[in-house]
């Protein structure tokens, strides 16, 4: 869905309660400056899709959002257990925020699984809204609740909403055609339903969207409509829901333009496809299917319409064989994957740095080390990615800092493996693919010019007037050798992983060749032109926090409370790894302190180390979550203090 605001503004990242206010009816309505909602539930409770729906009707309403989904790595883990919850976090404001939120004001717990998964995270005072039907003696057991949390006292903190979210729903359907269990399974609407009453969301986009979704099955998508009616109206008439809440339009946080709820993997698949037809170029991708990176695989096979081909492969090898022909044979070429699969597709990309061919790799990264945690995140494939081949194989890195930027990150990572014909790796991962924010979709004059001129005949005369072409004859600027596309007359070469003589492309064993070929590679990395990185310091701090990738929400949330308090810090955010932006050792020489959180052990810190010899100082976290504002501010200002 898309929306439209009006103009710019930017405010701080806080809590404000306004005032009451009484409307026409009976129920006070409270007015919020944001607020963070996270479902939770068996993975079979539809948790994922009950948060999308959630998040698309408020960036339809106009909020500011950012969102965390977070589920097993299992089909269908054990219904019941704390390793089977699943949850989606979702903070929305009427203002600029930059993250997913520390800790929910509300839970929705669907079984004592959830509640007991999730119970830690949510801050004494919040809402819990629990399905009772559940909290059966069972099902308490089985989580290791000895009494009921319900009836024990240990939530008198809390404001606890009971609400028997089956039986009403099982009750709300009884005119249809539907067994028992397939009316529970709609009990997920029934609690978007009440939560789309309590915070005020649009309803008509849900209905539609159900009816879409089960077109094929028109008594399936009216029991859902009939289940998400039938929440609503439960909050509008139960007393235990005395107040709703208003979370106005964050009409003054962004720019002018049209906007659109997007996720990190789908805005990253249209900086794809945007890159090819800047280029003119067909777009080929060949993958592996691999979490988190699968949805750009579907996404992408969606729009052949635009020139797009993908080609799911038997394996990793296959997947990055096949994009690296693509881009001998003229396309702009992609593989997928996740860090497990970039470590198969290694020896290739090496092929790739030595045909020097335009390719791109987009690395989603989960955590590891083999197998890992395929649905958590991680920033830990960095030095895999700058160092993971056998010999000299640079490869520029490019990483987006949101979920919309990886639009952006695309296009740029495109740009760099056309102009200096070289792989190039993108850096996302699990927090940015499956989050989610709004995105200003750009206009066509905004977007680069990216194509490019394939050799088209002979390119050096020999000493005896012979008209030839050298494939490794290079561009004095960029040192990128020509594009020659299989066929083109006249332009016949040899390709292979065997050195290259310099110019010609013949096979050559020569050791001052190949130390010549190996400067040349290198070099023609270092002198990739990549923007000046900018530093925020509005008030001249000692201490300067360095992030990279998506690590950019918390740092910005933490640095933001902190000036809030009176602290003065600065704050530089790297999208160019490799190179680093030309001028990054002079800013880090101008502090007396460089702090670098990531969620590795500290590989960006290491490079930095080794580079500009910076004492650099590594806040780190792998515990497949992304960090807290609360807790990076708590970092930072010991950083400061210390």
């Amino acid at each position: 869905m898309t929306s439209q605001v009006s103009s710019p503004a930017e405010q701080a990242d806080g809590t404000v309660v306004g005032e009451q206010r009484k409307p026409a009816g009976t129920k006070d309505v409270r007015r919020l400056d944001r607020v963070i909602i996270r479902f939770a539930g068996d993975s079979g409770d539809g948790m994922q899709l009950t948060g999308d729906r959630f998040t698309s009707e408020t960036a339809s309403f106009g909020n500011d959002l950012s969102t965390l989904p977070n589920f097993p790595a299992e089909i269908r883990a054990p219904a019941g257990t704390l390793p089977g919850v699943s949850s989606f976090q979702l903070h929305f404001a009427d203002h600029d925020i930059l993250t997913p939120g520390d800790a929910p004001n509300v839970l929705v717990a669907m079984n004592p699984a959830a509640l007991k998964a999730n119970i830690a995270d949510v801050p004494r005072g919040a809402e819990i809204i629990v399905n009772t039907d559940e909290f059966t003696k069972r099902a308490m057991q089985k989580v290791g609740y000895a009494a009921s949390p319900l009836e024990d006292g240990s939530l008198d903190g809390y404001h606890l909403h009971p609400v028997p979210l089956t039986t009403l729903t099982v009750e709300a359907l009884k005119d249809f055609d539907l067994s028992r269990k397939e009316a529970e399974r709609s009990k997920n609407m029934f609690a978007l339903g009440l939560l789309s009453w309590m915070y005020h969301r649009p309803t008509e986009g849900t209905e539609r969207f159900l009816r879409t979704k089960f077109a094929k099955k028109p008594a399936i998508a009216e029991a859902n409509i009939a289940a998400f009616r039938a929440g609503w109206n439960f909050g509008e008439t139960t007393e235990d829901f005395a107040v709703s809440y208003e979370v106005a339009p964050a009409a003054q946080a962004f720019p002018v333009g049209t906007y659109r709820n997007i996720s990190g993997n789908l805005a990253l698949a249209y900086g794809l496809i945007t890159a090819s037809r800047q280029a003119d170029l067909p777009l080929f991708l060949g993958s592996y299917p691999i979490t988190p990176a699968s949805d750009i695989l579907h996404e992408l096979s969606r729009h052949k319409n635009f020139g797009v081909r993908t080609f799911q492969a038997e394996d990793e090898i296959a997947g990055i064989g096949a994009a690296l022909g693509a881009a001998f044979g003229g396309s702009l070429a992609v593989t997928t994957t996740s860090g497990p699969g970039v470590a198969l597709k290694s020896e290739t990309i090496g092929l790739a740095v030595s045909l020097e061919l335009p390719l791109l790799i987009v690395d989603i990264q989960r955590g590891g080390p083999s197998t890992g945690l395929p649905t958590k995140t991680e920033q830990a494939d960095l030095l895999q990615a700058m160092y993971g081949r056998n010999g000299e194989a640079p490869v520029p890195v490019v990483a987006p800092k949101t979920p919309a930027d990886c639009f952006d990150a695309a296009v740029e990572a495109a740009r760099i493996a056309l102009t200096y014909r070289t792989p190039v790796f993108l850096l996302s991962d699990g927090y940015l693919a499956n989050g989610s924010e709004p995105w200003r979709i750009p206009e066509l004059d905004e977007l680069p010019d990216l194509r490019v001129q394939f050799a088209q005949g002979p390119n050096h005369t020999l000493d005896d007037g012979t008209e030839v072409f050298w494939p490794y004859l290079r561009d004095p600027q960029t040192l990128a050798r020509p594009w020659a596309v299989p066929g083109t007359p006249g332009l016949e070469h040899r390709i292979g992983g065997i050195e290259k003589q310099d110019g010609t492309g013949n096979i050559s064993y020569d050791p001052a060749n190949h130390d010549h070929m190996v400067r040349t590679r290198q070099a023609k990395v270092d002198g990739i032109e990549v923007p000046d990185v900018e530093v925020d310091d509005p008030h001249g701090a000692r201490t300067l926090v360095l992030g990279w990738g998506s690590t950019y929400g918390p740092i910005t949330a933490a640095v933001r409370r902190l000036r809030t308090a009176g602290e003065s810090i600065a704050q530089a955010h790297l999208r160019h790894l490799n190179p680093f932006p030309r001028h990054l050792g002079e800013v880090l020489q101008r502090y007396d302190k460089v702090v670098v959180p990531e969620m590795n052990l500290g590989q960006l810190a290491t490079l930095i180390r080794a580079r500009y010899l910076v004492d650099a100082h590594s806040y780190n976290q792998v515990n497949g979550m992304p960090f807290k504002a609360e807790q990076l501010a708590t970092a930072l200002k010991e950083a400061i203090d210390g």
